[in-house]
């Protein structure tokens, strides 16, 4: 049996499920450790084989994908002889080091044979959590995206301790698809999707082919989040969804071993359970900035900027600024003004006060020159700016 979970009760999902698939363009796709090391057997070579040529197929589309992987310390506890998880964290800390090389060398390995680049990015919550690291993240993630190579990503299990770690690559691939405003979550796992009840267990389990990301009755079937069911499993990724949705991210959840699962998603076949997300990707962002009270300062920008920001949707650039107000830090969000005082716009600074004082009324080529380095040519970026009003 089947169904669609409704909105509200009585009200339906209003979603086009196949035209919110096609549409999608920039999507993480999360894998766990069980699909990729085939329960624990080693790396699964064939099945990334098969992932990383869709990865690369979707790149080559035009579309941007990144891959959230778990699967480092099954791999290091299968190199390194140990036939049981181990509980200690420096023990796990290690079997990640040894599995990370094995697990980043087959992606490379399988990418580089489609023709498509690839890069490790090792993430912990403390990256996220802090504003200028965050910012750093993003715009390197942006960066490999705009040159159509495939991050794969994982928690840097190396360093992570109970304080700092995500605590599962579902919540890691929500994170990340916060991070680069992703437009859909692709979870893989071992099941087919959604039910509302376990179909183990319960022969009258009805699958979710449609649910609304966010929706409290979803959290109530997988069990809750202390519960032997809900604990590791689908509750993980109820979760994440939700998460995901804060940024305007839609999330799939499939089975892993769907043949050719991420290119017929992307051609708007209903594979698995969508949760959707209920606030636009970009209504969710200017919100996430308009609600920011605390802002640490504002520039002034000329005429010619203000125009182009406001008609044109354009980065602002320090040639365009003639005053900062406050002290800020790189990443923080800051106001745009225009000559007469008004806000026209909100972004995340890429200088600091001090620094944006330095910028004013000089060229972008001249950052480096008299900062020392240069971390953007902008003083915000268009993807880090949200119009007011």
């Amino acid at each position: 049996m089947s169904t669609d979970l409704q909105a509200d009760p009585g009200v339906s999902l209003s979603v086009d499920s196949s035209e919110l698939l096609r549409g999608a363009r920039r999507i993480v796709v999360k894998v766990g450790s069980s699909l990729v090391t085939n329960e624990g057997r080693g790396l699964d070579e064939a099945a990334i084989e098969q992932w990383s040529a869709q990865l690369a197929a979707l790149v080559k589309s035009g579309r941007e994908l990144i891959m959230v992987s778990s699967g480092a310390i099954a791999e290091g506890m299968k190199r390194l002889g140990w036939k049981t998880r181990p509980k200690m964290i420096n023990e796990l800390q290690a079997a990640a080091a040894v599995g990370q090389m094995g697990l980043v060398q087959m992606y490379e390995t399988k990418l580089r044979e489609q023709e498509v680049g690839s890069a490790q990015v090792l993430l912990t919550h403390a990256d996220l959590a802090d504003r200028e690291r965050y910012l750093n993240a993003r715009s390197t993630l942006l960066t490999l995206l705009e040159h159509g190579v495939v991050p794969v990503i994982n928690e840097n299990d190396t360093v992570v301790n109970d304080e700092i770690k995500f605590g599962d690559n579902d919540t890691l691939g929500a994170l990340v698809a916060n991070l680069v405003d992703a437009d859909l979550l692709v979870i893989l796992t071992d099941q087919k999707g959604l039910y509302s009840a376990d179909p183990r267990k319960n022969p009258d389990a009805e699958f979710i082919h449609v649910a609304r990301a966010g929706d409290p009755r979803l959290e109530e079937m997988a069990g809750g989040a202390g519960s032997r069911v809900g604990t590791g499993g689908m509750i993980t990724k109820i979760l994440a969804a939700r998460r995901a949705a804060g940024s305007g991210a839609s999330t799939v959840i499939a089975w892993g071993r769907e043949p050719d699962a991420l290119l017929r998603l992307s051609n708007g076949e209903p594979i698995g359970t969508l949760l959707v997300a209920q606030t636009a990707k970009q209504q969710a962002r200017k919100q996430w900035m308009a609600d920011h009270l605390q802002l640490r300062g504002y520039v002034t920008v000329d005429d010619g900027a203000a125009a182009k920001i406001v008609a044109e949707g354009k980065s602002l650039l320090p040639i365009g600024m003639v005053a900062v107000s406050g002290e800020f830090s790189r990443g923080d969000v800051i106001a745009i003004r225009d000559a007469q005082g008004q806000e026209l716009a909100r972004g995340l600074a890429n200088y600091s006060a001090g620094e944006a004082r330095l910028l004013c009324r000089k060229s972008s080529n001249a950052v480096e020159g008299l900062l020392g380095y240069a971390a953007e040519p902008e003083m915000i970026h268009r993807d880090n700016l949200v119009l007011r009003g």
